[in-house]
Parts: structure tokens; sequence; C-alpha cells
């Protein structure tokens, strides 16, 4: 039987990545913010087959490299905190190639053992490898080592300077809320990771309507959340086109961390801690405006399991 859409029907996990015909879905919160700003609709990236935005981004990612000429023959390389990985595994493993993943000591044990799962090989880094000036980039810098002493072997997908990150959701994510919204959406929310999704995004809603308001959420520096960045302790990535960004809105952990409770006890959206972050972002900005803002959901919580009981602590255990 041939794929079809009509009957949710596939041939190939593959055609599970969000795209304007299989869009993923924008969900109304209610509960968790403030009256008296405007209508906010969370877009859940989880319900891409391997849990997460990145799998727009990795499919993009490798089908650039192919066309261009640059996988034959080689091993694939990343630097990830965890999403963009697992989607390259995933996807290396169905073209039968290999894979290694740099990852910071700090990611989850979750995400580390998909990785392993899919069959990618898994470097976890500390945050001193790299130059004093960005801390948090050891992931960063171990990857491109790979590629500089084996370029014959080597080859990276780079998603923080890949213009494929970019357009990856100029075609597919800035259409399906475009779409999914009417043309009403006035605002759109997404934190400061790799900087594809808010580049490509903002790219495609202003150029449907330049009114339209794009918010960046930055952590503070140190913090605990993990795939955003502070761009003050992280190089800032080539592909972020900063005119395109309206605002900022900087986000602590512990109102972070709090949001992300409130939603799964509030909205029962079993969200990843940047969840929380961007929406806890979308309260304080929306106070007072008016409108319809759309903000990315980037992953479930399902990766997060021993860091959530970190954050939970003493919480929901048994009394003596």
């Amino acid at each position: 039987m041939p794929s079809d859409q009509r009957l949710r029907r596939y041939g190939d996990v593959r055609e599970l990545i969000g795209n304007p015909d299989n869009p993923t879905p924008l969900v109304r919160v209610r509960r968790v913010v403030p009256a008296g700003g405007p209508e906010l609709f969370l877009k859940l990236e989880w319900f891409n087959p391997f849990g997460s935005i990145k799998d727009r981004t990795a499919l993009y990612l490798l089908r650039g490299l192919a066309e261009r000429g640059e996988l034959d023959g080689k091993e694939l390389v990343e630097p990830s905190s965890g999403n963009t990985g697992i989607a390259l595994a995933a996807l290396a493993a169905l073209a039968g190639r290999r894979l290694t993943v740099t990852i910071p000591d700090g990611v989850p044990e979750e995400k580390k053992v998909l990785l392993r799962m899919l069959g990618a090989e898994v470097w976890t880094t500390p945050d001193d490898l790299c130059p004093v000036d960005h801390p948090k980039d050891g992931a960063i810098a171990l990857a491109h080592s790979f590629v500089n002493s084996e370029p014959d072997r080597f080859v990276m997908p780079n998603q923080y300077e890949n213009p494929d990150n970019v357009r990856a959701h100029y075609e597919t994510t800035g259409p399906e809320i475009w779409r999914q919204t009417e043309g009403r959406v006035t605002a759109f929310l997404a934190g400061y990771g790799t900087c594809g999704t808010l580049t490509g995004v903002a790219r495609y809603l202003k150029e449907r309507n330049p009114a339209i308001r794009i918010v960046a959420v930055e952590p503070q520096r140190g913090h605990r959340l993990p795939g955003l960045k502070n761009l003050e302790e992280s190089k800032t990535p080539a592909i972020l086109e900063r005119a395109l960004i309206d605002d900022v809105v900087r986000v602590n952990d512990a109102p972070a961390y709090a949001m992300t409770k409130r939603l799964y006890r509030e909205e029962g959206l079993m969200v990843g801690p940047s969840t929380g972050a961007i929406v806890h972002a979308a309260a304080q900005w929306g106070a007072g405006r008016e409108g319809l803002a759309v903000a990315v959901s980037p992953d479930g919580g399902m990766k997060y399991a021993s860091f959530f009981a970190g954050v939970l602590g003493d919480e929901g255990k048994p009394q003596a």
C-alpha cells in the first residue's frame, strides 16, 4: 500500500517529520498565563517522530550534505545537547551511516542512552574543554577537533552555522504557523539555541506581515536549562539574524522549572524544561498586550526524568 496522508499511513518514519502538509499541532494554553494578554498557543514539536523540533533540522542538514556531495564515504560528527543528536542518530541509522555525537556532561542521562540505543558513539565533554570566553562550548570544540584531525573521514553537519538549519524552519515551521493561525499570528517566541528556529520562522513570518513581533528567550548566565543558550557565555551562532529579533526576555532557572511543573499539572502538557522557560517568558512579555502569540515547545518531558527528579527534590516523596 502506498503512503496516504489522509489515512495517516506512511512507508517510512521520516514522512512523520513536520511539514506544511503534516504539521505538528498547535494547542491553546489557558491556565498558566494571566488574563489580559494575547491568546497563547504552543506548537508541540515533540509530536515529531524522534521527539523534538530538531527532527526538522536534522532532516534538512543531511539532505543538504547529500545534495552537495559532502556525505560521500564519510562518517558524521556533530555537537549536540541531545535533540539534534538523537534525530541525526535515527536518520543516520536509517541510512546506514556512522555518527559520533559530542555532548555536554550535564545533559540528562536519558538522552545519552537514547543516542547509544540508536547506534551513535557518544563523547561527553566537560565545560573547561574550550576557551575561557565561551565556557559552555566544549562539545562544539571537540566535534571540530574530529573534523580537523581527520577531514577525509568526518563531516560535520554543523547546525550552528549551516543555513540548512534556517531553511528547515523557513520552509516548514513558519508556513505551518501561518496556515494554522490563518494569518492571525501577531507574535512568535522561541529560545536562543542554534537559532535556526528563530531565524527561519522569523524570516518567513515577517515576509507575510512585518508587524509580527519576534521574541527571543534567553536563559541567565550559569543556567541549567538544556537546549537553551545564554549568548554572553556561548558563541553566537552564525545563522542568527539579529535584525529579525524585536525583543529578548531573560529567564531564570527557578521560574522556568516552576512553569514546567504548572504545564504538567494545570495543562496536562508533559514538556521539557525549555518549554517552561519559553512559556514563562511569554506570560511576562504578553502582560497588557493583545493578539495571538505562538510559542515553540521544543521537546517533551520523557527524556528529562532524571533531571526533573533533581528539580523536584523531596516533593512527592513519602514522608516518615
